[in-house]
């Protein structure tokens, strides 16, 4: 097909492969794993397009996962969280031009190593005490999610460093970062057409992939609906320490 562009087979993989981790990430098994569905489908086609044929799939996904978590998310933080994604968002979209993908990558990444740092030598290996909602840290730590979200689709760490400290159970943990991402994402959708990544080839490759996504959203839930906060938390902290891995070598690997 002329329009696909997974017309190499090795293409076609890698952006399964990205759909399936996206899609379990999205379905609530490990916000993390949804950092590295660009970086992976990137191994085979423009980062910058890899963004825009990713968009329409996470939208997909986002609506599986409002389903799959209906009637499970934690309000207040939901309210101290949206309106500074918003912000971040728009940020993003006048300094699109003016910020390296590998910059935002790096800084990510480091943003991700350090939360997950500062929880291992607190000695608190299974599961933190909680802490207060607080309205500037979460206006502070959605912007940024905004923002990475945004320029990368990389907004989990900046959410999680906020979100998971609140120690909320697994379920409405899960269930609050399915409903803000799914903001986050509709909003994204102008800036990004205005943009120019949503051409016919992006539309057509994206459909495709749309299957999918709904299989691995759908199986992600299923996990995450049987797994204990004990065994929650850890899986998350050691997922946000490999993407972070992650993304620090592919910002430096772009700016050297």
């Amino acid at each position: 097909m002329q329009d696909f562009v997974f017309s190499d087979p090795w293409a076609l993989l890698a952006a399964c492969l990205a759909v399936v981790l996206v899609g379990f990430s999205k379905g609530g098994l490990g916000g993390a794993l949804a950092l590295l569905g660009v970086p992976i489908m990137a191994l085979a086609i423009p980062p910058v397009q890899a963004a825009g044929i990713l968009l329409p799939v996470l939208l997909a996904m986002d609506a599986i996962s409002l389903w799959a978590w209906r009637g499970t998310y934690h309000a207040g933080t939901l309210k101290r969280m949206l309106p500074g994604a918003v912000v971040g968002i728009g940020i993003g979209w006048l300094t699109a031009a003016l910020v390296s993908d590998g910059a935002v990558r790096l800084i990510v990444g480091a943003l991700a190593l350090i939360f997950a740092a500062r929880w291992l030598l607190s000695g608190n290996v299974r599961r933190a005490a909680p802490r207060a909602e607080n309205t500037a840290r979460a206006s502070l730590w959605a912007s940024v999610a905004g923002y990475t979200s945004f320029v990368a689709h990389a907004g989990g760490p900046p959410f999680q460093v906020y979100a998971m400290p609140l120690g909320l159970d697994p379920r409405v943990y899960t269930g609050t970062s399915v409903i803000f991402f799914a903001v986050v994402n509709v909003i994204k959708v102008v800036p990004y057409a205005a943009l120019g990544q949503f051409d016919p080839a992006n539309l057509i490759s994206a459909a495709a992939l749309l299957p999918l996504a709904v299989l691995a959203t759908l199986s992600g839930a299923f996990v995450v609906k049987r797994m204990r906060a004990e065994v929650f938390y850890p899986v998350m902290y050691a997922l946000v320490v490999l993407v972070g891995l992650r993304l620090c070598w592919d910002g430096l690997v772009a700016l050297i």
